[in-house]
């Protein structure tokens, strides 16, 4: 065999083990797990008191921060908190495996799980109706009355305020804000005359209630929704939900969750599961 041929095969033999070892180490790491196994990338929505950003220093703090850091320690991660996103691409973003997990606890319909998995959830939360302090023209025994054209429900584009306005109430306009805005905004709507009403869990309304005191109130003691608070993973990641589950239920069962919802002064707002 001339030396032409060998340089020939030998040339194709190190193609052939290239394209293998780079396919072989695409096939080490699935979507959605973990690319270092010691780091945890943690997408998140701010979304006050569950997740909360200090304007002067951009920390992190809120329920589902402190439950995302006690759950990963216990499992030997280490968190990145990688990327804010909105409510309508959060999901997508696991998906594309930007982060690992999303860390800002999110409330399962079936859109939400067709294209995630949810974790079991720690603590359950309402959503009630929210108008003007003093606005007589809403009743809490009459609720189907807000599904008319007469009125303006004020929602955050692919948060669940948009889906109850979709469902019950398709007849009334909706005033729709991007992902990415507060909820204050979504009140100051209402009171701006941009729109009704909206409905919201009590928490996020007594956030707004300390800057704004006296302005909006609860229409009834009835919730529209009640949903579990539960955190989203790539529907491929199943070890890695696994894992989470074991331990959201040793947080739960130990009564650190509840010390988390009182350092907050929640513990009111929350059905512990």
């Amino acid at each position: 065999m001339n030396m032409k041929k060998i340089f020939a095969i030998g040339t194709i033999v190190i193609a052939f083990a290239i394209v293998g070892a780079f396919s072989l180490q695409n096939q080490s790491t699935p979507t959605g797990t973990p690319t270092n196994e010691d780091v945890l990338r943690v997408g998140y929505i701010i979304y006050p008191p569950l997740l909360m950003q200090d304007s002067n220093t951009g920390e992190l703090s809120g329920i589902s921060y402190d439950i995302v850091e006690r759950v990963a320690t216990d499992l030997g991660y280490e968190t990145q908190w990688v990327e804010e996103v909105g409510w309508g691409t959060a999901l997508e973003g696991l998906n594309t495996n930007r982060y690992d997990i999303l860390g800002t606890e999110m409330w399962p319909n079936d859109a939400r799980r067709e294209v995630a998995l949810f974790s079991d959830a720690p603590m359950n939360s309402a959503m009630y109706p929210y108008i003007v302090a003093g606005d007589d023209r809403f009743s809490a025994d009459d609720l189907e009355a807000i599904n008319s054209s007469e009125f303006t429900i004020s929602v955050l584009d692919g948060e669940m305020t948009s889906f109850i306005a979709a469902e019950d109430y398709p007849n009334a306009d909706t005033y729709a804000l991007p992902q990415l805005s507060s909820f204050a905004e979504v009140f100051l709507n209402i009171l701006q005359g941009k729109a009704d009403i909206t409905f919201i869990e009590p928490s996020v309304a007594e956030d707004f209630l300390k800057s704004h005191p006296g302005t909006i109130e609860r229409l009834g003691d009835t919730p529209v929704r009640s949903f579990g608070n539960s955190f989203a993973f790539d529907k491929t990641d199943q070890a890695l939900f696994e894992k989470w589950n074991e331990g959201i239920h040793s947080l739960v069962d130990s009564g650190e969750i509840s010390e988390i919802l009182n350092t907050y002064g929640a513990l009111s707002h929350y059905i512990i599961n």
